[in-house]
């Protein structure tokens, strides 16, 4: 057994990670030949290919589990044809052995994906995004801006970022204060505002502001204060700012349950973050659901040269699995489904699948 975990394993990695390379590097080349038509005076070739660069590893998490379906269903293929597997299990390799020693591969590569899409693609991708502000500009969402609310003991506040550069300084920030009966108290604008350390306050730099009285009959602002710089506590973290000003997929699984938690704190809904979130969770075991799939093909009978179109039938296959997990990610969100459901739903229906697939073929032959 020792021996077919090695043999295996060995031509299931090496191929996986063939493919993963050949992904990774046509992915780099049309990332690398789209940046280069927005070269202008400030951002250059090397800024370019720096940004580009820093989107690999974002790539490789998002292109493991179809990678890992190609290379698996192509070594099962090629054991298949050469009838090294039918020699396997004449020597006493069962199907419920044979898919043990798979799932365990499966759970190498859901680690690897784990690892890279939890820690480093977050942090290479936000680094890239904040390069790419400070040569071409701000980052912002439309003409609003991202607006953000936290409730505090004894006042709400909801504010308002106009946009983000490549340093992690907001500009144009609002901040408005409200009692808690739902009267504004104070409106607070700054020119720019920067997170502390420790990330449990903003520095407010060139303020200006009105401080409202209760008093219905005097609706004008009974005070203007101007100040150069005001410290202001706040739970609104760095990642949430970027989670507002960027997309929710790319933060780390950790993070986006603060943030979740954040929103669900301050009465506001959390449904789409709460789907993402459990779709991250379960995005790693997509590559337990590939090495399931590719297994029903040790056990088919191929012709010289028919295993090019088997592969491709499988490839399909791992498409459809992706493109019916976004689909339920956005069925779950406009529904109001049951978030971790809707993100599990896809990888059960392959899984089972995949299995009765498997029994099917083990039975018939």
């Amino acid at each position: 057994m020792k021996t077919f975990q090695r043999l295996i394993y060995k031509q299931v990695v090496s191929t996986v990670l063939f493919v993963e390379i050949g992904f990774l590097g046509l992915f780099f080349f049309f990332d690398l030949i789209e940046e280069l038509r927005q070269l202008g005076s400030s951002y250059q070739a090397q800024h370019a290919f720096a940004y580009v660069a820093m989107m690999v590893p974002n790539h490789f998490h998002e292109l493991l589990p179809i990678a890992v379906l190609i290379g698996t269903i192509f070594v099962m293929s090629r054991m298949a044809q050469t009838s090294e597997f039918t020699i396997l299990r004449t020597s006493g390799l069962g199907p419920v052995l044979a898919l043990r020693n798979l799932i365990g591969l499966g759970f190498a590569f859901a680690l690897c994906t784990f690892i890279v899409g939890d820690y480093l693609a977050p942090l290479s991708e936000r680094h890239a995004q904040l390069m790419k502000s400070r040569y071409m500009g701000q980052i912002t969402v439309g003409m609003t801006g991202a607006w953000l609310k936290e409730r505090q003991s004894y006042s709400n506040h909801a504010v308002n970022i106009a946009a983000m550069d490549g340093n992690s300084v907001m500009r144009k920030v609002r901040i408005f204060e409200f009692n808690n009966l739902g009267k504004l108290q104070t409106v607070t604008r700054a020119e720019r505002a920067s997170f502390t350390p420790d990330d449990d306050a903003w520095i407010l730099q060139k303020i200006m502001r009105d401080e409202f009285t209760q008093d219905p009959n005097y609706p004008t602002p009974s005070n203007r204060i101007e100040a150069d710089i005001l410290r202001w506590p706040t739970t609104i973290t760095q990642e949430m700012v970027s989670v507002a000003l960027l997309r929710p997929d790319r933060m780390g699984t950790l993070d986006l349950f603060q943030y979740i938690r954040h929103l669900e704190a301050n009465a506001q809904t959390a449904q789409r973050y709460e789907i993402e979130f459990w779709r991250k969770v379960f995005y790693p075991l997509s590559c337990l659901v590939m090495v399931v799939l590719a297994l029903p093909f040790a056990y088919l009978h191929f012709r010289s040269g028919n295993i090019a179109t088997q592969v491709f039938v499988g490839v399909l296959v791992g498409i459809s699995y992706f493109l019916l997990n976004n689909v339920f990610g956005f069925m779950g969100t406009i529904n109001q489904w049951i978030p971790w459901l809707a993100a599990a739903i896809p990888g059960l229906i392959y899984t089972a699948l995949s299995l009765s697939i498997f029994g099917w073929l083990v039975l018939r032959h």
